[in-house]
Formats: C-alpha cells, structure tokens, sequence
C-alpha cells in the first residue's frame, strides 16, 4: 500500500458548531491520537482524504504535512452522515515506520467449487497484525474444485509476508455444502400450508 500526503490543519475550534464550520469549509474535522501523546484536533482537505479512501481503502496510511513537520497516521474510524453519507469525522491512529498494526483486511474469494455446491461465506474479513506500511489492499484465496463438506478456517487462508493472524484461526470462513436436490425443494415446498379458501361471504 502506498502512502498518501495530505495537508492538515490544526483546529482550535471544537464542538458542533465548529465542526460545521470545518465542513462548510470543504475540510473534515479529525483527531490524531496515539503513542502517548497528547490528542491533535485537524481539519483534513474532504476531497483529496474521500479519493485516498476511494483509491486505497480504509486501511489507508496517511503522511499528514501539519505545519513544519509531518505524521504518519493509520486511518481507524470514519464516521459518516447516516442519510446525506459525506464524511462528518475521522480518527486516526499516529503509527512510525517500522511499526505494526492491527487492521481488518477484506477476504476475496476465488475459483469455483465442484459442480452440485453452495457455499456459505461466514467471514468476510481477517484481522492480521502488519508492518504500517506494508498493509495489504485485501486477501485472495481460491475455492476451486472444493467439494461438499469442505470447510476453509482462518488459519488455512495465506497471508501476506510479514503478517500475523489475529482472528480465531479456528473461525469459519468458508462451507461448501451440497445443493439441495430438486426432489428436495419439491419436498420442502409441499410442506408449506395450503391458503385457506376463500367463502364467498369473506370477500370484500
């Protein structure tokens, strides 16, 4: 994953009122906080941090110019508005170089199962422990030829180098199931209750 630069503002405005403010004036309201140090209340540029999210994830590491200096900053939390859906807030987590972290990565399958199959798809993200700069867009892992009855569990899903499984290695990814017959589901259709019919003095 590449990193982004953004220009960030401190704010000395807080609350409501001055969040607004902030958004009005094309930026979004964020806090900096980690390694100890004291909480920094920025204004991030809306347009440039909702493409690096676009084009990068949520996952994306930020190189924040904040006056003379710089911060690296590990996006953790964006909240958005719940009707409108621009970006109201956004936390972030101070990381260094070298670093590691702990993020959800999506999961992404691949391949087909043997013909007469369902899969079931019970995770759809792992949470690894990564170097900062070296967190990975998403995880591909392949299905193909997998028959009724195999189950993939976290521990069996290849990471990329460098990472550490922080889910349950035990936990369920993925079921493949066999399809239920045509005999079946005309059988679990005949158990469904007939309507009742309808007397001539019920219409109306």
């Amino acid at each position: 994953m590449s990193e982004v630069r953004l220009a960030a503002e401190q704010r000395t405005e807080f609350g409501k009122g001055a969040a607004r403010r902030t958004r009005r004036a094309g930026k979004i309201p964020a806090v900096l906080y980690g390694h100890g140090s004291d909480p920094k209340h920025l204004a991030l540029p809306a347009l440039e941090f909702a493409r690096a999210v676009r084009e990068h994830g949520s996952n994306a590491v930020l190189t924040l110019n904040i006056g003379d200096g710089a911060e690296l900053a590990l996006t953790k939390t964006i909240t958005t508005h719940p009707l409108k859906n621009y970006i109201e807030h956004v936390d972030l987590l101070l990381v260094k170089r070298g670093e590691k972290v702990t993020v959800d990565i999506p999961l992404t399958i691949t391949g087909d199962a043997a013909s007469g199959t369902l899969i079931t798809h019970d995770l759809s993200a792992l949470s690894i422990e990564v170097e900062a700069l070296h967190i990975p867009d998403g995880i591909e892992f392949s299905i193909e030829g997998a028959v009724a009855g195999t189950q993939i569990l976290a521990g069996a899903i290849p990471l990329p180098a460098g990472a550490t499984l922080v889910t349950d290695p035990e936990a369920l990814v993925v079921a493949v199931n066999a399809a239920p017959t045509a005999e079946q589901m005309d059988a679990d259709g005949s158990e469904a209750p007939a309507a009742a019919p309808v007397s001539e003095g019920d219409e109306g």
